[in-house]
């Protein structure tokens, strides 16, 4: 499975991006379980200045799914950023 997600703005706008391929890393297993725990409808927008907006494609090889959220702290965004904390320490 691969897996794009790429970061904009935040407070200082620096990009963050990360590509994955589940199958060449350690915790690949654990990522791809994770996927299949999340629902891919987006959380509600949230509203504030200076916040990191994400966007993730997941490719499984069927159909890409892909999901944009802002990083927010809330929880209906709780479970994205859980992933991408693992891609970052995957990284």
């Amino acid at each position: 499975m691969k897996i794009s997600a790429t970061c904009s703005g935040g407070f200082s706008g620096q990009p963050e991006c990360y590509d994955i391929d589940t199958a060449r890393i350690g915790n690949g297993k654990a990522i791809e379980e994770l996927l299949q725990n999340l629902d891919f409808t987006p959380p509600p927008p949230a509203i504030g200045a200076d916040m990191q907006r994400w966007e993730v494609v997941i490719d499984d090889g069927k159909a890409p799914r892909k999901v944009a959220f802002v990083d927010d702290g809330s929880t209906e965004s709780a479970p994205w950023q859980l992933l991408i904390s693992e891609l970052r320490a995957s990284a």
